[in-house]
């Protein structure tokens, strides 16, 4: 698929004169058409619901548009449990899913009516102690363990993994949970990242369908909803093409008919946790080049770093670039395009085909909607940049405000030495 920015080189200019690159941009319209099929592709299950992954865009403007779809919030932490209750979110609408969680997190989760999704069967008795009871509803995260494997080969090694309980203790817990209150149960799990094909969401749920079916039959617990969480991804690099979300839709609702249904479990709530999904593709990291260095290679340095976007070095993800202006010339220029960061592994492109990138040059760094803006960070004292909407009439508006040296010094409110800065 071609990679086109959803904004133009004529708009990017009048941003960036009220706003300095680095920044990122979303595009509302994107997100809107794009929540709307995902509910259209779910709607013949009545109880579905799509839990946007906070971690993935943690932006109060963003979570609000998402509600007006009727999305719930899927939170991993207080701070984003607490974004989620100042958007109003309210009771099961919020999913807590967390590992190595503090027990102060899981009472915080239940004080606002939340789901908890419990990772593992010792969390039962963390729970119990936190709250002095068992939430009647509750859910617990498994993990098959060994290879997952589909028709394109192996998607990921859940066995690896850290999250979740395996097949005997989740039967256990299920035992244990209903023994100490519980009454309607909720069964998660995650087992590929980024899948670029139509097939994971209903190979997954058929596995977990069949498990939920095995589990309500040899427990008696009540099954009560299905979490296929996220892993549902987005074709980052041009010769992908991207989900079918109706296809996916479909194909779900195809194992439900035949698992769920003739189990008399046609009941059960199906949800979704997906957030780059949901996100990447409608926002992009919007920089400018302000250097360029001819050694051993060629070198385009940019104002924004991997404090921005720390993607590509963490991973060494593919992000697309467009030159903007200059998207009809010809990619017959080699760069790395670099960050300022004292980490050579700050790199937004290694050995990519570009046009002629001149100083002043707008660079548009696609799908950065989800995972983009909430990985950074402030190694070498980089504060982190703004972000923006784009609004449906052309408007942008700025929804979270470029860090100051004065958050950056704030920690020190205890010291008078940098009061200067502040």
């Amino acid at each position: 698929m071609e990679k086109k920015p959803f904004v133009s080189l004529e708009k990017l200019r009048e941003i960036a004169e009220k706003f300095p690159t680095p920044f990122y941009l979303y595009d509302e319209k994107g997100i809107r058409e794009n929540a709307e099929k995902v509910k259209a592709a779910f709607a013949w299950n009545p109880g579905f619901r799509e839990y946007f992954a906070v971690k993935a865009t943690p932006n109060p403007f963003i979570l609000k548009i998402l509600k007006e779809y009727g999305c719930g919030t899927d939170c991993s932490s207080m701070t984003e449990l607490m974004m989620s209750d100042a958007c109003g979110f309210r009771g099961h609408e919020i999913m807590f899913s967390s590992n190595d969680t503090p027990p102060e997190e899981f009472k915080f989760a239940h004080d606002l009516g939340g789901i908890i999704n419990l990772d593992d069967i010792t969390h039962i008795r963390c729970v119990e102690e936190t709250l002095g009871f068992i939430p009647e509803t509750i859910s617990c995260r498994y993990n098959p363990g060994g290879v997952f494997t589909m028709s394109n080969g192996i998607m990921d090694n859940p066995g690896d993994a850290k999250y979740g309980m395996t097949t005997e203790q989740i039967f256990e817990a299920f035992r244990i949970l209903k023994e100490k209150g519980a009454k309607r149960f909720g069964i998660h799990a995650f087992l590929a990242s980024n899948t670029v094909t139509n097939e994971y969401y209903p190979i997954l749920a058929g596995t977990l369908f069949e498990l939920a079916v095995k589990l309500q039959r040899e427990t008696g617990a009540k099954v009560a909803f299905i979490n296929l969480s996220g892993g549902v991804g987005v074709p980052y690099r041009p010769d992908q093409e991207p989900n079918d979300i109706m296809a996916i839709g479909e194909g779900v609702r195809r194992a439900y008919e035949k698992i769920l249904v003739p189990a008399g479990m046609n009941d059960v709530a199906v949800y979704t946790e997906m957030g780059r999904f949901m996100l990447a593709p409608y926002g992009c990291l919007v920089t400018r080049a302000i250097h360029e260095k001819h050694t051993y290679k060629e070198y385009i340095g940019v104002d924004a770093c991997a404090v921005n976007l720390m993607r590509p070095a963490m991973y060494g993800a593919y992000h697309h670039i467009t030159v903007m202006g200059k998207e009809q010339s010809p990619c017959d220029h080699r760069y790395d395009v670099v960050g300022s960061l004292c980490e050579n592994n700050d790199k937004f492109a290694v050995d990519r085909m570009l046009p002629e990138i001149a100083m002043g040059d707008l660079l548009v760094i696609h799908d950065t909607g989800a995972h983009g803006y909430s990985m950074g960070y402030n190694y070498n004292g980089k504060l982190k940049s703004a972000e923006l909407l784009l609004k449906e009439n052309g408007e942008f508006q700025m929804i979270r405000r470029a860090e100051t040296p004065g958050d950056y010094f704030a920690t020190f409110d205890f010291c008078n030495v940098m009061d200067k800065y502040r």
